[in-house]
């Protein structure tokens, strides 16, 4: 599986602005993420699904119940210990999830 491991990358938006964890394991052969945002008490419930890998990236789509009956799609691109990418929040726009290093 492609990006197992913490990785920590630069957030910069009106809503957030600092770092964000992204914890990827592997659970019964699916994937298993886990989203740390440093000071946020209320991360938000969500779901992953639709997810898919090729070559070195990760897409996938996200529920959240902020935006019940919206999607998410992300991606994420992994090239050693760095890597980089990005979702795409309705009403919000695109987020850039930069200068990602694994952690962990």
């Amino acid at each position: 599986m492609l990006g197992l491991g913490k990785w920590k990358f630069n957030v910069n938006t009106m809503i957030y602005r600092g770092e964000a964890f992204l914890t990827i394991g592997e659970k019964d052969g699916e994937y298993d993420i886990g989203i740390e945002l440093p000071g946020q008490d209320n991360v938000p419930d969500f779901e992953i699904f639709d997810m898919a890998a090729e070559g070195n990236t990760i897409t996938g789509s996200v529920k959240t119940s902020l935006l019940r009956g919206k999607v998410i799609p992300f991606s994420a691109t992994f090239d050693g210990d760095t890597a980089s990418g990005f979702l795409k929040v309705p009403f919000v726009g695109k987020i850039d999830l930069k200068d990602g290093v694994k952690v962990a």
